[in-house]
């Protein structure tokens, strides 16, 4: 493997962006594979995130074996495995990041800009065939969404994987309630490795370069040269332009799309369904994973679909993708396990949509409509209120997306509502399902702020509510509003004997429990990851601490829509 370092890619406007090419050592023409982003192109995997690589190496050992992993950097593909197959990869650091001078500005216009070139660029190289894909995690599936939807004319193919579409919706704010991840991911995985950073960072393991140098700019320096992107999207409390230019036209994509989800991703699960389903290419595939959040890119069988993915798109080859069905799902089951399952649509059309009605007057939940009227008081900022159906009597397999419709009222002019999804065992336990980022993750979570309830009509489904969230419609204390929830996807099979419930409540739902609970970034993760919604900044005294009443009955219609898929004939 021939590796070129530092290798220059000059911008339109007279700006160099700097990338890393690995490739076959000899005189020919090859595809090429490329990540473009603000991770620092020469921050090993190993030294940048050591927890997440000790444990891909102890759960995984595949994802590891077949490599020195000496080239492995978070959320790119590891060239040993894809250069001795006849590819190139090329890692280009974005403008303002890593080795790349100028003003970093995450997932803007000119970042897209500036992929677009960069894949220009590589499709016009003598080494390159003139075929160019995208394939890459998070931040490096997120961006490919964005510059499909230009057009580069040498882009043939893109895998997105476990990457958002909505930079509103799916990062800064769920159901309009702040999301505080994204401060945390800003502060510790792009700043910590801004263009600039220098001598006070890290440094390549294979060229002993600094990763982000090689200048050393002052504090003051470096924070003039960003956009604070996650502080601009938590003083913006409605969806403005701001965050429409860092959101694609999804329908502008025509080129062939593997989009790989996971069922447990706050961040990420959502935007991979409505990539799949929204793309205008009739050359798409979804694919649905669980584990954690980094795992099957990496394990036997992720690579294995992306070489089959990008083998018959960008080298002609004879993998057998003329044959790979539309969607394929990994169904989970309450041991952990998932069962492998192709299917030719997504939602299934065998899906039976099936309403559970909330029951005040029972804590009950059941697809039974209540016979009379009744409410559930609860603080907002306390555990809230919770809902269980009697124990199955056959299994329940839950697959596809969900929706609440709530009748609710508070004493103040606003209330957050939090829709948990939840599973207990026969002996009454909690059943905790490895999420993306959080081992004890939850079956599946809605949110939404009730003066952000207006739906887009024209784009609302009844199973997944669309708010615009363009404007407030603050509340009437103690008056009713009717509201639309939005479930993301999700997928489990239930057995017998145990019980499916719903918590709804003014904060995020924590597990039961006393723990000790994993701490990332600061973060007591407690069923929802890091991504929880908290921030006082958010949460104005007097309007999101009071008391929200719940109402039930047949008038309320209080209930979850629940996307029950029937056994096998």
């Amino acid at each position: 493997m021939r590796i070129d370092w530092d290798v220059p890619v000059p911008m339109s406007d007279g700006a160099v962006l700097r990338a890393d090419v690995f490739r076959p050592d000899d005189d020919g023409e090859y595809p090429v594979l490329m990540t473009l982003g603000p991770y620092g192109k020469g921050l090993a995997f190993q030294e940048g995130f050591a927890g997440m690589w000790q444990r891909l190496a102890t759960a995984y050992p595949d994802a590891v074996a077949g490599s020195t992993n000496a080239y492995q950097v978070w959320e790119t593909p590891d060239p040993e495995k894809w250069v001795p197959d006849g590819f190139i990869c090329i890692r280009v650091d974005s403008r303002g990041a890593g080795r790349s001078a100028g003003l970093l500005d995450m997932l803007s216009e000119q970042e897209a800009r500036d992929y677009y070139e960069a894949i220009e660029w590589a499709g016009v190289q003598g080494w390159s065939s003139g075929r160019v894909g995208l394939l890459g995690i998070s931040y490096y599936a997120a961006n490919q969404w964005l510059v499909a939807a230009l057009r580069p004319p040498h882009l043939e193919a893109i895998c997105p994987w476990e990457g958002f579409t909505d930079f509103y919706r799916d990062l800064n704010r769920h159901g309009g309630i702040l999301n505080r991840f994204g401060q945390a991911w800003q502060d510790h995985q792009i700043f910590t490795v801004q263009h600039g950073v220098g001598e006070r960072g890290r440094r390549n393991p294979n060229n002993g370069e600094l990763v982000a140098g090689p200048p050393t700019l002052s504090e003051d320096e470096l924070a003039a040269n960003r956009v604070e992107t996650i502080g601009e999207g938590k003083r913006r409390a409605l969806l403005d332009e701001f965050s429409r230019v860092r959101t694609p036209d999804l329908t502008r994509i025509e080129v062939p799309v593997l989009s790989a989800a996971n069922w447990a991703h706050h961040l990420h699960t959502r935007g991979n369904f409505d990539g799949y389903a929204t793309v205008s290419s009739p050359r798409k595939w979804l694919e649905v994973h669980g584990h954690e959040h980094y795992a099957e890119f990496y394990t036997d069988y992720g690579v294995a679909l992306q070489k089959r993915f990008f083998g018959h798109f960008l080298k002609d080859e004879a993998t057998g993708w003329e044959q790979q069905p539309p969607v394929r799902l990994n169904v989970r089951h309450v041991d952990g396990s998932f069962e492998g399952r192709d299917e030719q649509q997504w939602p299934l059309t065998r899906t039976r949509w099936t309403r559970f009605y909330l029951d005040a007057a029972s804590a009950t939940l059941s697809t039974t409509e209540p016979t009379a009227e009744h409410t559930a008081d609860f603080p907002a900022p306390g555990p809230g209120a919770d809902f269980w159906t009697a124990p199955l009597t056959d299994p329940l397999e839950i697959t596809g997306p969900a929706s609440a419709r709530v009748r609710v009222s508070s004493t103040t002019t606003d209330a957050d509502l939090f829709v948990t999804l939840r599973v207990q065992d026969p002996s009454g336990n909690e059943v905790s399902l490895v999420s993306a980022i959080d081992a004890h993750g939850v079956l599946a979570v809605g949110w939404l702020r009730a003066s952000h309830r207006e739906l887009d009509e024209q784009r609302t489904l009844p199973h997944q509510p669309w708010h615009s969230h363009t404007r407030t419609l603050p509340l009437t204390p103690g008056q009713p509003v009717d509201v639309d929830v939005e479930i993301w996807p999700t997928s489990l099979v239930i057995p017998p004997g145990y019980r499916l419930g719903v918590t709804l409540s003014g904060r995020d739902f924590q597990m039961p429990g006393d723990g000790p609970w994993p701490v990332l970034y600061g973060i007591e993760q407690r069923g929802n990851g890091v991504f929880v919604h908290d921030d006082p900044d958010d949460l104005r005294a007097g309007i999101y601490d009071g008391t929200t009443t719940l109402h039930t009955g047949p008038h309320s219609r209080t209930s979850l829509l629940l996307p029950v898929i029937p056994p096998p004939a």
